[in-house]
């Protein structure tokens, strides 16, 4: 009976067939959902395409046909394009330092070095990812560490719940509490007319109380699955997992794979700095990790043949990712294409009219989360709701900076928990865990994050929080 039961368990809905059935909810929308859109003008200021805020209108109906349908999923690729070929690209150059054995090696000597403290290394993993969102706006980035940092946390005798959490929900605490994050608070406080990264102390507060509520939940569930490995909810489908980390052998960094390191050191200093103070993004990013996979081949005593190979190896260990991301925009441009995309943010937007400043700001906080839903891009859904949100707060008594806030925060806890993340999705497929089992074990924590949104909400009602 107990094998039964095992064998039910581990039968996942495929990833891929999970999106296949948003997007074919999305096609039955465009036939139920009124057309409507909103007049775009382009701000002076951010020199962005923004929504005019009193300018909604239905429009005729545009449901999508069966031919469109399919016809969604190439343009999804070619739309998410930028960012597959920079996975690749990051993919081909982790593989490259793999094959000098730099990789291997170094976690191995980190893993030995953490034995007996292994639950330290949680908060110090974490503090360094969130701190990549909230300053500098990083988030598929983030997906090229999944295998290493899998296979650290499975060799520390936690699970792949925890290897993903070490990352996502730093991810999700960075942009919620977000400080210079030009991809949503700059264009978010662009829109909304403030001083660009205003209020930062208040986001600081913020950052920390989150971060502080996320490494908590993760340290303790992955002591609980060190303590005991059947406490894990992906215990089925982790038992099969082995990292590639044995502890017994006796590890050593030659020079060129300390050489490697730092390389891969390198990258990621210039990478902070660039993201930072020239405003580096995908291609910037991209070229700059290309530069630091042919020098860690090059330094790692790797021929140019042996390091095409590896690149091409990498590039594929990350194709699944890429055609996750792809299918989630197939979703995207259903809707838009059919113009009900305007229609449900106009909906989600008319909730808030007649509510009490407080309850107001709130308000905007779950609306902005519901339509993360839909619109995953930081700077795309400051694009079309800052337009409404900026002018609604003025006539309800709030001031921008809150309405910013909201927006921030609602930006960003779906990301990680929403079906429609490509990014999510894809980390999910690398792990080999259904969503389901993330979904289960990351909703207390999402309601850990609500309750902490809200009270910062309260707070900056309260304070009138500002410039204005």
């Amino acid at each position: 009976m107990e094998k039964k039961k095992s064998k039910i368990q581990m039968k996942a809905l495929n990833p891929m067939v999970l999106l296949a059935i948003i997007i074919i909810g999305c096609a039955i929308a465009t036939y139920v959902v009124p057309a409507g859109q909103y007049d775009r003008i382009l701000d002076p200021a951010t020199e962005r395409e923004i929504v005019d805020p009193n300018t909604f209108h239905y429009v005729e109906q545009n449901p999508v046909e069966i031919f469109a349908l399919f016809k969604s999923v190439t343009l999804g690729l070619q739309r998410a394009s930028y960012v597959i070929f920079f996975l690749f690209i990051i993919g081909g150059m982790f593989q490259i330092m793999e094959a000098t054995g730099a990789i291997h090696n170094g976690m191995t000597l980190v893993v030995k070095k953490m034995a007996g403290k292994e639950l330290l290394m949680i908060p110090v993993c974490m503090m360094v990812f969130g701190c990549g969102s909230a300053f500098a706006g990083n988030f598929e980035e983030f997906l090229a560490f999944v295998p290493l940092v899998l296979a650290v946390c499975i060799a520390m005798g936690f699970d792949s719940l925890v290897a993903l959490g070490i990352i996502f929900c730093s991810a999700a605490s960075g942009y919620a509490g977000a400080m210079t994050n030009a991809f949503t608070v700059g264009v978010a406080q662009g829109i909304a007319g403030l001083p660009m990264f205003s209020g930062i102390g208040f986001r600081a507060c913020v950052f920390l109380a989150l971060m502080a509520v996320s490494i908590t939940y993760v340290t303790l569930y992955a002591g609980k699955v060190k303590k005991n490995p059947k406490n894990s909810l992906v215990y089925e489908f982790d038992k099969g997992k082995e990292s590639d980390i044995d502890l017994s052998e006796a590890v050593k960094l030659t020079l060129r794979q300390k050489l490697v390191l730092l390389t891969l050191l390198g990258a990621m200093i210039v990478m902070v700095i660039g993201i930072i103070k020239f405003g580096f993004y995908i291609d910037e990013l991209a070229a700059l990790f290309l530069i630091a996979g042919l020098i860690a081949g090059f330094v790692g005593g790797l021929k140019p043949g042996q390091i095409a190979e590896e690149f091409l190896k990498g590039c594929g260990n990350l194709l699944f990712a890429g055609v996750m991301i792809g299918l989630c925009n197939a979703a995207l441009i259903v809707l838009e294409d059919a113009n009900i995309m305007d229609t449900i943010i106009h909906a989600l937007a008319g909730l808030l009219d007649g509510l009490p400043p407080m309850l107001s700001a709130c308000g905007m906080f779950v609306v902005q989360d519901l339509f993360n839903i839909l619109v995953p891009s930081g700077s795309g859904q400051a694009a079309i709701t800052m337009p409404l949100m900026a002018p609604l707060a003025d006539l309800i008594g709030l001031t921008r900076q809150t309405s910013v806030l909201a927006f921030q925060l609602g930006d960003a806890f779906t990301n990680v928990m929403a079906p429609t993340g490509g990014e999510l999705l894809a980390a999910c497929a690398m792990a080999k865990i259904p969503w389901g089992k993330w979904a289960k074990w990351l909703f207390p924590l999402f309601l850990l994050w609500w309750i902490v949104a809200f009270l910062s909400l309260i707070v900056a009602v309260q304070i009138g929080y500002g410039p204005f």
